[in-house]
């Protein structure tokens, strides 16, 4: 009975969302309510604790919003100034193949973002970029969540590793660097397909089944081996920090080149995904190449300045800093907002610069500005129940029973009743956390411990359990409700939260059946 409530932070979003296919707004606020008032009752939370809970999920919902915010707002400015038509105008001389699109916008260019990053932002921003290169909102945000999801283990410089994995014995910067090898390692065969599954997904999504896919099968799975390669070479020789970012940068120039030789590729273009409304201009811009991407240039600079630069990274984190500690008097019950760090700060200075640098009118930014708000009127809602929910299902080890938190309850009763086959089950525990928590480091932070208590008892190798953890955490991802949520709101597409997350379970779950199989075969024969 009690693994039934404790699931119920995971049965009920399914349920409304996915099979009842109710709005987030709607089925969050039902989902979050359930969880409360089992959490005050069968799990004993005090009502103080459940309020700061609350807040904390609400301050939290804040510090998204304003990430959200800076991304619509800076491709709002770009359409304004008409830097999109120059990027749209771009790929055509590369290739006009949406397909091909897809891998340099969402999971290429996501890639860079995630490493720079993290914390749901790629999908924020290749999402409605998708959108105003012609893709249908519905295309766009379905392939940007699930191409956000190889590079997430060492999103935002390396921090699902080094922070996730941090309460692990031992823990150290060796620890960390035998992690990231031995996840590229294991990435090698689940990372490497996950451009031919974005294939899948768009064609099917487009309603061409699969003949869009096939012929993109040889150039998707020579990119994908180029990305999980040069991730394993970067792993090896410089550790977990900068694995997502470099392996993105080397596979782009690839892509790029290969893409615009036609190497690999089927030669007829591919324009399935586009909307009926969609146009390209005809009309060559005056506007460089250049100077049209700049606004981007500059996000990545920034995000990677602020984390890499000790005195900027400082600065950014204290200078203002709107974190709210111990909120209520609840030890522990804590949400960072340091504000010029956040990647929402640095998109909010890209758009500024990019109608100073684009040579456009002020107006192009305080336009933008007003759509963004207008746009996340509704989204607003559905985020403060998730992350509500989220808080008080994460914080419920506070309580009178003497209970273990609802999260390590699940992990503990799967561990006794699976453990012969864990090697298989350990990415969906990691699933399952990103999918709650929405964070990958959350997901490794909250159940690396139990995921190193299993392989310890069974005998497993645990650097293989923890790295399969850590895929796992990174296609949940793809699932993550807030994370869905925030992908919907940038296309306009607001309500249709649970038809995204039918389009990207399956291939969540294929992830996670690959990452099992990937973790079983090195245990076996490597």
């Amino acid at each position: 009975m009690l693994l039934l409530i404790a699931l119920s932070a995971i049965i009920a979003p399914f349920l409304f969302l996915v099979v009842l296919r109710m709005s987030a707004a709607k089925g969050m606020a039902i989902s979050s309510v359930i969880v409360i008032l089992l959490a005050l009752t069968a799990w004993g939370m005090e009502g103080q604790v459940v309020l700061s809970s609350v807040f904390q999920g609400t301050h939290k919902t804040l510090t998204i919003l304003w990430i959200l915010f800076g991304a619509l707002v800076l491709l709002n400015t770009l359409q304004n100034t008409g830097a999109v038509d120059r990027i749209n105008q771009g790929f055509q001389s590369i290739s006009g193949d949406m397909r091909v699109q897809v891998i340099v916008v969402a999971f290429l260019f996501g890639a860079l973002i995630e490493g720079a990053a993290g914390f749901g932002t790629p999908a924020m921003v290749t999402g409605p970029l998708l959108l105003a290169l012609g893709f249908r909102p519905l295309v766009a945000a379905t392939i940007a969540l699930i191409a956000d999801s190889t590079s997430v283990m060492f999103g935002a410089v390396g921090t699902p590793v080094a922070v996730g994995l941090s309460n692990i014995p031992n823990a150290d910067t060796s620890f960390f660097h035998e992690i990231a090898v031995t996840v590229t390692s294991l990435d090698l065969l689940a990372g490497s397909f996950i451009p031919f599954i974005l294939m899948v997904v768009l064609s099917a999504v487009s309603g061409d089944g699969l003949k869009g896919a096939l012929p993109m099968l040889p150039w998707t799975l020579f990119i994908g081996v180029i990305y999980t390669a040069s991730a394993f070479g970067v792993a090896s020789l410089f550790g977990h920090e900068f694995v997502s970012i470099l392996a993105a940068l080397i596979t782009l120039v690839v892509a790029t080149l290969t893409a615009s030789k036609g190497i690999l590729l089927p030669k007829t273009e591919w324009k399935k995904a586009m909307r009926e409304d969609f146009t390209v201009s005809n009309q060559r811009s005056s506007m460089s190449i250049i100077t049209a991407w700049s606004p981007y240039i500059i996000v990545v600079a920034l995000l990677l300045l602020t984390r890499i630069v000790p005195w900027l990274k400082e600065f950014t984190q204290t200078a203002i800093d709107f974190t709210w500690t111990n909120i209520l008097g609840v030890e522990g019950v804590t949400s960072a907002w340091e504000f010029l760090y956040s990647p929402g700060t640095v998109l909010t200075l890209a758009a500024i610069f990019a109608f100073i640098i684009q040579r456009k009118s002020h107006s192009a930014f305080t336009q933008a500005s007003k759509k963004a708000l207008s746009t996340m009127k509704i989204t607003s809602i559905s985020l403060i129940a998730t992350l509500a929910m989220v808080q008080v299902f994460v914080n419920s080890g506070i309580n009178a029973n003497d209970l273990n938190s609802m999260p390590q309850y699940i992990a503990e009763s799967l561990a006794n009743s699976l453990g012969s086959v864990w090697i298989f089950v350990a990415p969906f525990l990691g699933e399952l956390g990103a999918f709650i928590t929405g964070s990958a480091t959350v997901s490794t932070l909250t159940f690396s411990p139990i995921q190193y208590n299993v392989a310890e008892a069974i005998g497993l190798d645990i650097n293989i359990v923890l790295a399969v953890q850590l895929l796992g955490a990174a296609a949940g991802n793809m699932i993550c409700v807030h994370n869905v949520v925030a992908a919907s709101a940038v296309v306009g597409l607001s309500g249709k939260e649970g038809e995204i997350i039918r389009k990207t379970l399956g291939p969540a779950i294929v992830y996670g059946v690959l990452a099992g199989i990937s973790g079983f075969l090195f245990l076996n024969f490597f």
